[in-house]
C-alpha cells in the first residue's frame, strides 16, 4: 500500500519506517523532514497537506501533526476516502473520536488508532492469567478470579502525553491496556495534587470494571530510571509483570502455579511497531477476524481521559455510561420524552378544548398511540432492526465517598 506521513510526530515517523521495511508498503511523500535514522527509502516531501490529499497514488495517510491541528488534520484526511492511521491522542476531547468514526462509517476506509502498548506479549500473556469463572464452574486460572489490577509507572520525564502544546489538556497512558487486561472501565476516581491535571506532578487513577474487579494506578514523573509495574491479583494468588527500564525494555512475569512452584517468564526489549504494522495489515484484511485495534480504543481512551480529568477537577467519581450497552434503557429514555411531551399537549389540548369541544376529542387517539408504542418492544425482537454502534456518552455521577 503507498501512504503518505504527514507531521512529525515519533511514533508516527516509527510506524512509518516499519510499514516501510515490511517490504509491503511504499511511503510516497511527507510534509516534514525526516530523522537521519529513518529508512523509508525516496520520499517526495511536500510543504502542503492538501497536495497529499490531491495525489492519487496515496492509498492511505498517517496523521502525525502537532496536537493543535492534529484533529483537523485526521478530519480532512477523512474526507478524501483514505485509508488513516493517526498517533495518540487523536484530540483532547473526545468530540473528534466521535465525529472520525461517523465518517469512518461513511467512507468505509480503514481508521487505526497508533496505541502499541497493548500489543507488547507480555502483556498479552498476563492477559491470559485474567480469569472470570462462571459461578458453577472454578477458575481455571492460578490466581484464580480477578479481583485487582494494580499499575504503577514511573518516567525519567513525563508520564502525561499531549504537553508539548500550551494550553492543551494533558493524556493519560495505557487505558487500553487496562481495558485489555479488565474490561470496560464503568467508574473512574482521579486525585492530584491540585485541581488540575498538570505535567511534572503524580496523578492517582482508581476505578472498576464492567465485568468486576477494581484497577488502581499511580503515575510518577520525574523518577530516577523509568519502571512499569504491573500486579494481577486474584482470589487464589497474584502475578506480577515487570519492566524495570520501562515498556520497550525486558519484561519479567512471575506468578504462582497450582502446586505453588514459582514460575518465570521473560522477554527481551521489543519493538512495538512491526506489530502494530501488521495490527493494521489485519485490519486492512476484515477476513482476518477481529482486528487487535480498532478506532472505538481511541474513542474510550479520550473518554476516560476526560473523565479523569473531570474528577481530579470536581472531586467526584465519574461514572461511564455507555448507550449501545443496553437497548431498554434507551427505549425508556426515548419514551420518557415522548410521555412528557404528550402530557404537555393533552394539557394544551384540554385547555383549547373548553372554546372548541371538537378538539378535545383527539385526546384519546393521542393516548392511544402512546400505549401503542409501549408494545413495540414485545412485538419487534432485540436487534432486529440494524443500526450502527453508538459513540458512548460518559456521565457524571458523584460515588458513595465523593
Amino acid at each position: 500500500m503507498r501512504f503518505a506521513l504527514v507531521g512529525d510526530h515519533p511514533d508516527g515517523v516509527e510506524l512509518a519506517c516499519a510499514l516501510v521495511e515490511t517490504g509491503r508498503h511504499q511511503l510516497l511523500a511527507c510534509t516534514n523532514a525526516l530523522p537521519a535514522h529513518a529508512r523509508c527509502g525516496e520520499v517526495r516531501r511536500v510543504s502542503d497537506f492538501e497536495e497529499v490529499l490531491a495525489d492519487p497514488a496515496v492509498e492511505a495517510v498517517l496523521i502525525a501533526g502537532p496536537p493543535a491541528v492534529r484533529p483537523a488534520q485526521l478530519r480532512r484526511a477523512l474526507q478524501s476516502e483514505r485509508h488513516v492511521l493517526c498517533v495518540h491522542p487523536a484530540d483532547q476531547s473526545p468530540e473528534i473520536a466521535y465525529e472520525a468514526a461517523l465518517l469512518q462509517k461513511d467512507t468505509g476506509c480503514v481508521l487505526f488508532p497508533i496505541l502499541p502498548e497493548g500489543l507488547h506479549p507480555a502483556l498479552r500473556r498476563l492477559g491470559e492469567l485474567v480469569e472470570r469463572p462462571s459461578p458453577d464452574q472454578p477458575a481455571a486460572s492460578p490466581v484464580g478470579a480477578f479481583r485487582l489490577l494494580a499499575v504503577e509507572r514511573a518516567s525519567g520525564g513525563e508520564v502525561l502525553e499531549n504537553l508539548e502544546v500550551a494550553g492543551h489538556k494533558p493524556s493519560v497512558p495505557g487505558w487500553d491496556v487496562l481495558r485489555a487486561l479488565g474490561g470496560e472501565v464503568v467508574e473512574v476516581s482521579a486525585l492530584a495534587d491540585g485541581e488540575e491535571v498538570e505535567g511534572g506532578a503524580p496523578l492517582l487513577l482508581a476505578g472498576r470494571f464492567d465485568r468486576g474487579g477494581l484497577f488502581q494506578v499511580a503515575l510518577l514523573p520525574n523518577q530516577s530510571a523509568p519502571r512499569w509495574r504491573l500486579i494481577l491479583a486474584g482470589t487464589g494468588g497474584q502475578a506480577e509483570l515487570l519492566f524495570p527500564f520501562g515498556w520497550q525494555g525486558p519484561a519479567f512475569l512471575t506468578w504462582r502455579d497450582a502446586v505453588g512452584v514459582e514460575q518465570e517468564e521473560s522477554w527481551e526489549a521489543w519493538s512495538p511497531w512491526p506489530a502494530l504494522g501488521e495490527a493494521f495489515e489485519s485490519a486492512l484484511d476484515a477476513g482476518k477476524g477481529a482486528p487487535l485495534l480498532s478506532w472505538q480504543d481511541e474513542v474510550r481512551a479520550l473518554e476516560l481521559d476526560d473523565a479523569a480529568r473531570r474528577s481530579v477537577e470536581r472531586r467526584r467519581t465519574n461514572l461511564m455510561e455507555y448507550q449501545e450497552a443496553s437497548e431498554e434503557v434507551g427505549f425508556k429514555g426515548t419514551m420518557t420524552l415522548v410521555g412528557c411531551a404528550l402530557l404537555w399537549g393533552v394539557l394544551l389540548l384540554l385547555i383549547v378544548s373548553r372554546w372548541v369541544p371538537q378538539i378535545g376529542w383527539a385526546i384519546l387517539p393521542l393516548l392511544l398511540v402512546f400505549i401503542g408504542l409501549q408494545f413495540l418492544r414485545y412485538v419487534i425482537p432485540a436487534g432486529a432492526l440494524p443500526h450502527p454502534p453508538s459513540p458512548p456518552i460518559p456521565t457524571e455521577g458523584e460515588g458513595e465517598n465523593g
